[in-house]
């Protein structure tokens, strides 16, 4: 007799919750405080999609990446992003080979650096259009076609793409319609007072720390089928809808302040990766349905590359966190209504 579903799914909530614990001890062996980013990472790897994390350098973001795969069991790359980067040296090239047997000559795939499990594209910006958008097409089709061939990516998949927000000069920004590419815009901030000093403790000792795998490939593959399966009420689905259709100036619906400040608000694969985020933060709590304060807790990250601020904004110092949280705000009190 085959199980049920829903009594898999519910076993499967209990284990990432008792495994979220765990996770987070794990990782803390390694990395100080910043909870709050690998809770995003994992949501976004729940999500099967992918993040662009912004942090100033020595913030820990490559020791992070490969401590969290090591904590999921899995495979791990860093490509460190330079103008003279060949798409060919991302996805991998074909290669003339003599047949030891027949002698004859012919053509081998050598795999780049990007079939991998987690790939952490090191400062994105600095490599050029025809480079970044390599990578980008193989995050979106999860395959590489080379000579013809298709080669799918290792499953699960998760690109986690840099850039550093101080230097700008010799960089090549990424369009808006590749950043909405990605689902969230995760910010590493600097360590507290307390935190800095565990850093110091931790970074000068000759104290060798082993991370212990938590989760593995297949579990994951099976979370991210259940995120899809998570129940969302009429309610939440409103409320993040109007998050979107508020953001957007120059329409009927934009949000006074909206027109004031923003160029450009969300669009639909915004509405959707809100209640997708949701989903994954839900179960990320030990909950198997969704609430409105879980599209609160990933709206930031969600929102943050997809609005344009204009010069008055910028010119007023307003920040694109505060206007996403009065657009959370407003959307709450037009719901409620």
């Amino acid at each position: 007799m085959s199980a049920d579903p829903a009594d898999t799914d519910v076993a499967m909530i209990e284990k990432l919750r008792a495994a979220h614990q765990k996770l987070k001890k794990e990782i803390g062996k390694v990395i100080v405080g910043q909870e709050k980013v690998v809770d995003e990472l994992l949501m976004a790897i729940f999500c099967r999609s992918h993040a662009l994390l912004m942090g100033v350098p020595g913030l820990a973001k490559t020791l992070m990446v490969s401590t969290l795969a090591q904590a999921l069991d899995l495979g791990f790359k860093r490509i460190q992003f330079t103008p003279d980067l060949m798409p060919s040296d991302i996805t991998g090239s074909e290669v003339i080979q003599d047949d030891p047997v027949t002698r004859e000559r012919m053509f081998k795939f050598m795999a780049g650096p990007i079939f991998s499990n987690i790939v952490l594209a090191d400062e994105i910006n600095r490599t050029p259009p025809k480079t970044q958008a390599a990578l980008l097409e193989a995050m979106q089709e999860r395959k590489v076609s080379i000579g013809g061939t298709d080669h799918p990516m290792r499953s699960p998949f998760f690109v986690l793409a840099t850039q550093n927000p101080i230097e700008q000069e010799g960089t090549y920004p990424l369009p808006e319609a590749q950043l909405d590419r990605f689902l969230f815009l995760i910010k590493v901030d600097y360590p507290t007072d307390e935190e800095e000093e565990q850093i110091m403790r931790m970074g000068t000792s000759d104290t060798k720390v082993s991370v212990s795998p938590v989760l593995n490939g297949e579990d994951i593959l099976g979370l991210q089928q259940i995120v899809r399966r998570v129940p969302v009420s009429d309610k939440v689905f409103h409320f993040a809808k109007r998050i979107t259709r508020l953001s957007r100036p120059g329409t009927p619906e934009a949000a006074e302040f909206v027109q004031k400040w923003l160029t450009w608000g969300a669009g639909p694969r915004a509405s959707m990766n809100l209640i997708l985020a949701a989903k994954a933060h839900a179960l990320l709590r030990g909950s198997n349905h969704v609430a409105g304060d879980d599209v609160v807790a990933v709206a930031t990250p969600i929102l943050r590359h997809r609005l344009i601020l204009n010069f008055a904004a910028q010119s007023e110092g307003v920040t694109i966190d505060e206007v996403i949280r009065q657009l959370v705000k407003s959307a709450a009190k037009a719901v409620a209504a």
